[in-house]
């Protein structure tokens, strides 16, 4: 083979590999990928200003998941101060917010649950308290988020009790990413990592930058 054949062979290679490089770049095929462990279902619940919140109003945003209860004297404080430093983090992230969801509903109102927001000084609209049936709530924090045993709710649900520091970590397209301990540092530090990670990708599937084959979901 002639060295100029040669030479417009590797000028061809190079163009295709600058190509294509050009385009993912601008996606999220060549970023590292949190596994996804879960698909969280449809869920309406009622929040600290008595508006009801479903699946479609956080759509396209990250989501930190949690479930406490206003009463609790143990853990849930320490879970809630360390969640204030993650809205503190990603307070200027407009595709980021945190639900909290109440497993003591039957205390939990939606009064009660403005007056322990207003009490931690929370933005709601970056970090809403949620209540709703205690199936609901339980049936979430189990299929959804999966931060409770399954075979725990083969109890009477007025049996069951929820008390988990775990924090599910969700993307913008409503799928589970991660599962961190709320009260362990080096896990929290992971958490605002992969909060970071996840911010930068798109809804399913790649995003294109400059309009190029672009998967738009607004």
């Amino acid at each position: 083979m002639s060295k100029k054949l040669w030479f417009y062979l590797g000028f061809f290679v190079l163009l295709t590999g600058v190509f294509f490089l050009a385009i993912f770049w601008g996606t999220d095929l060549w970023r590292k990928k949190l596994p996804t462990m879960n698909e969280v279902k449809d869920f309406a619940f009622v929040n600290q200003l008595g508006d009801t919140i479903t699946n479609n109003n956080v759509a396209g945003k990250v989501q930190v998941v949690e479930f406490f209860f206003t009463t609790c004297t143990g853990i849930c404080p320490k879970m809630n101060t360390n969640m204030a430093v993650i809205a503190k983090d990603f307070a200027d992230e407009e595709d980021f917010i945190i639900l909290s969801h109440t497993v003591d509903p039957d205390k939990d109102s939606v009064a009660r649950l403005k007056q322990y927001a207003d009490s931690m000084k929370i933005d709601p609209k970056k970090w809403m308290l949620l209540t709703g049936t205690k199936e609901k709530l339980y049936e979430a924090a189990r299929k959804s988020y999966l931060l409770d045993d399954q075979k725990n709710g083969l109890d009477p649900i007025a049996d069951q009790f929820i008390h988990t520091q775990l924090f599910a970590l969700v993307d913008k397209s409503g799928k589970l990413r991660g599962i961190y301990d709320g009260l362990k540092k080096q896990e929290l530090t992971k958490l605002n990592e992969d909060i970071s990670l996840i911010l930068k990708e798109g809804y399913d599937g790649p995003r294109f930058v400059n309009g190029i084959f672009q998967n738009n979901p607004n």
